[in-house]
């Protein structure tokens, strides 16, 4: 650029006002959003704002009033209808308290959430309602979201490099749940029972594993590495992993499924394969969706009111607002074991 051309000076509330003919308090009302502006005026001030190009710094401007009236909730499986049960329990409570959420969803991608999450912050929320993505690192979600913007971890574990945990979190009880589910199987006489979906590396998924195991050694009953069935938290993949139970002899005549997603995903691998769900063969979810008491089979899940997590979720994150200073903690939402027909005693040979 040449040292003669003039720099362009930033446009100003002022220039603004004096544009459209209006105080510059009713600007600052219309890009707050206030409704003491009417619609006229409004449209006005924001045909000026459009013709001007001016650039609204909302983080900038929540940091003046030392306030903001949002939350971020940012969901790794929006497409699951526990995190769909989940935001709209989180975001009840968050409207009941006077803030709006901004939702992002990751799709189980860290590379997604990194830029969720850099977005989300461009927006000055007064904290994150995070449920981490597959893969995710401690160090690489502090450096979007910084040090002073308060964060409730949900779901899974995020420790830093430290193996510390920095935030607040918020989980289920995962092991016990399992063992549960795990429990109720062997006491219907099933003695191969696999632990079926999710990736090994999560941590909730680690933690039901747990569960599963413990219940079967205690029993007595082995488990057999090839009965641990891998696959994407989801119904279309638990689906196409069905084949997977049938590769060896004797095959499982059980599952606990990760969640109820991959629960019912294997229903619909089953029922492909000629095999009847709860009669055939028996499986367990875990979360208790909607439709997990109307699907057919109902299945039997552990229930964990996905809901009623997510207004304990706002609740979390509020009270860190109000304790800004006080050591992260670390709740588990207690579960219980909801019996239906998909879990079936062993079917005679």
């Amino acid at each position: 650029m040449s040292r003669n051309t003039p720099q362009r000076r930033k446009v100003t509330l002022a220039d603004i006002a004096q544009g459209c003919d209006v105080s510059r308090a009713t600007v600052s009302l219309v890009l707050r959003g206030s409704p003491l502006v009417n619609s006229v005026t409004r449209a006005r001030v924001e045909a000026e704002l459009k013709r001007q190009g001016y650039v609204y710094n909302r983080a900038a401007a929540n940091l003046r009033r030392r306030t903001s009236s949002s939350i971020g909730l940012v969901i790794n499986d929006l497409g699951n209808p526990f995190f769909a049960e989940f935001a709209a329990g989180a975001d009840e409570a968050l409207a009941s308290a006077g803030y709006v959420t901004l939702l992002g969803n990751t799709g189980e991608s860290p590379i997604r959430q990194q830029a969720v999450l850099n977005s989300l912050i461009e927006h000055g929320p007064a904290g994150i309602i995070l449920s981490p993505a597959e893969g995710s690192e401690g160090e690489q979600v502090l450096a979007a979201v910084g040090m002073h913007t308060p964060l409730l971890v949900f779901n899974r574990e995020l420790p830093d490099d430290d193996g510390a945990h920095r935030w607040d979190t918020l989980e289920m009880d995962n092991e016990h749940g399992a063992r549960l589910a795990t429990e109720h199987l062997i006491h219907l006489g099933h003695q191969r029972i696999a632990f079926f979906g999710g990736h090994r590396d999560s941590s909730s998924v680690e933690q039901r594993r747990r569960g599963y195991a413990g219940a079967m050694r205690d029993a007595g009953l082995k488990v057999d590495p090839a009965w641990l069935i891998e696959s994407a938290p989801t119904r279309l993949e638990a689906a196409r992993q069905t084949g997977a139970l049938f590769a060896r002899d004797p095959a499982p005549t059980a599952a606990v499924c990760y969640n109820d997603a991959v629960a019912l995903g294997l229903m619909l691998g089953l029922t492909k394969r000629g095999r009847r769900p709860g009669e055939d063969f028996a499986l367990t979810g875990f979360d208790d969706v909607a439709e997990a008491s109307v699907c057919v089979p109902p299945l039997t899940t552990v229930a964990v009111d996905p809901r009623g997590l997510g207004r304990r979720s706002a609740e979390l994150i509020l009270e860190r607002l109000g304790k800004p200073e006080t050591e992260a903690a670390y709740t588990i939402a207690p579960v219980r074991l909801v019996v239906r027909e998909s879990s079936c005693p062993p079917s005679s040979p």
